[in-house]
């Protein structure tokens, strides 16, 4: 039947013309993307991901000892898992590539380019579904990656503040207890520590400690101790200890360095363990993302293979 010039793509005449050969084009009723085979390719990389990382912990966890001299160090340990890493990412991408490009429903009539750029679409999508399917089972263990960078930058940039205090006030075993431990409690009893010949007591049973305790501890961290407290906390030591008053402030203030000195070592390992732990999760992370990257780079082009396979 003859259609006329002003025909138009509704007309059901055009309609029942154009049918048949509709038909006869199988391209035409295939979809572009068969998820069928995304979804193979995608569990298929799940699954072997997970299997390499079970490997690689078990690896892992025998390489390295408590002991000293034995096992990996730090370093290798932590290459050697960046490097597993990358290949678990390339060997499982691949693999669920692969798969999705071989399993994908064949395109008849349709041009070598366009099923070129196909076959790499459904390896990347393979990769994307099995990426989200292995982010969302290990959602606690880059949480911890990702959280730990931040905190180790929080504590870097807030100057680990925190540790002078701790360190000053030491393990308390009550609500209102000053006498508990640390580097502030064995000063103080530095202090009050009475010659070989002088007056009896213990200076854990000291009742002045509380009180020298309660003065440290009110100083700004890193300040010098005040003339007005040192020659008070002098005559508490000289009356404790049987030392002239001379000699009592010599020991109160060399005491006192000691400690400011003792704050400061561990207030720059406290700094340098966090920075050390920053730049871990930074580096962490960053050769994640290369390894996803290549992840996603040999899942694409492993598809391409296996749709040239399919369709030869």
């Amino acid at each position: 039947m003859a259609l006329s010039p002003t025909a138009t793509f509704n007309d059901p005449a055009r309609s029942r013309a154009t049918a048949p050969a509709l038909l006869a084009d199988p391209s035409a009723q295939s979809h572009a993307v068969s998820w069928s085979a995304v979804l193979a390719g995608a569990a298929a990389a799940a699954a072997l991901s997970l299997i390499l990382l079970i490997l690689g912990v078990g690896l892992g966890l025998s390489s390295v000892s408590p002991w000293a001299a034995a096992g990996i160090s730090a370093a290798t340990f932590g290459v050697s898992t960046i490097v597993w890493l990358a290949f678990t990412q390339v060997l499982a991408a691949g693999a669920g590539g692969y798969l999705a490009g071989r399993l994908r429903t064949r395109w008849p009539g349709v041009h070598v380019d366009e099923v070129y750029f196909r076959d790499t679409a459904h390896g990347f999508l393979a990769w994307t579904v099995a990426t989200l399917v292995t982010a969302a089972l290990l959602t606690s263990a880059i949480a911890s990656i990702i959280g730990g960078g931040v905190q180790a930058g929080a504590a870097v940039a807030g100057g680990a503040g925190g540790v002078g205090a701790a360190a000053m006030a030491g393990p308390r075993t009550g609500p209102a207890d000053d006498t508990g431990g640390g580097p502030l409690r064995y000063a103080v009893d530095g202090m009050l520590r009475a010659a070989p010949a002088g007056a009896a007591g213990a200076p854990g049973t000291d009742s002045a400690a509380p009180e020298l305790l309660r003065i440290f501890k009110n100083l700004p961290r890193g300040a010098a101790l005040p003339v007005d407290d040192l020659r008070y906390v002098g005559q508490v030591v000289a009356q404790r200890t049987g030392l002239s008053q001379q000699d009592a402030e010599k020991r109160v203030a060399d005491g006192y360095s000691r400690l400011q000195t003792q704050l400061r070592d561990a207030e720059a390992s406290a700094r340098d363990a966090a920075d050390k732990a920053r730049k871990a999760s930074a580096y962490a992370a960053l050769w994640l993302f290369v390894a996803l990257l290549a992840g996603a780079f040999v899942a694409s082009l492993a598809a391409t293979f296996g749709g040239r396979r399919r369709d030869a």
